[in-house]
């Protein structure tokens, strides 16, 4: 898979959930997200990846970085949809090319899962993301010009 200062980027397996989970929960910790902490991530991660429900990339060695995707059966053709729910890569190892590997292997993987359509959400002021999101051609329909303006809800229950 694709690289980043020699870094290869890896599929996770159930194994490396405590990785996985401690790269999520410092994403929550550095954005003020609330996070139910390393112990309860990694039994969540654990089961999810060993149910196919997620799949998790990470760079690095030990892990400095991951992009974790949800790739289901889409409504609107025979293909699948993938939606990147976390890119994630530890403020030390920022502007190092570990986004842009991870972003692409997440890419390369949804093609490979049969995906036809890849989605994310980003904050507004999260510039460093947008400015990836964009060098790939992702568009934000909120300034397309071709198209409505796209929303983003939710509600917590």
């Amino acid at each position: 898979m694709a690289t980043a200062e020699g870094n290869r980027i890896r599929r996770a397996g159930a194994s490396d959930a405590g990785d996985v989970a401690r790269l999520l929960n410092d994403f929550n910790t550095e954005y003020d997200e609330p996070t139910p902490g390393v112990a309860a991530l990694a039994e969540r991660v654990a089961e999810l990846l060993a149910g196919d429900q997620i799949v998790v990339l990470l760079a690095g060695e030990p892990p400095l970085g991951l992009a974790l995707l949800r790739i289901r059966p889409s409504l609107w053709s025979t293909a699948a949809d993938a939606y990147l729910e976390e890119l994630y890569v530890a403020p030390a190892h920022r502007g190092h090319g570990h986004g842009r590997a991870l972003l692409e292997a997440a890419i390369e993987t949804a093609r490979e899962a049969g995906a036809d359509h890849f989605e994310l959400t980003t904050g507004e002021t999260d510039t460093a993301a947008r400015a990836l999101y964009e060098s790939f051609n992702l568009t934000n329909r909120e300034g397309a010009p071709d198209g409505p303006r796209m929303l983003y809800y939710e509600l917590d229950l």
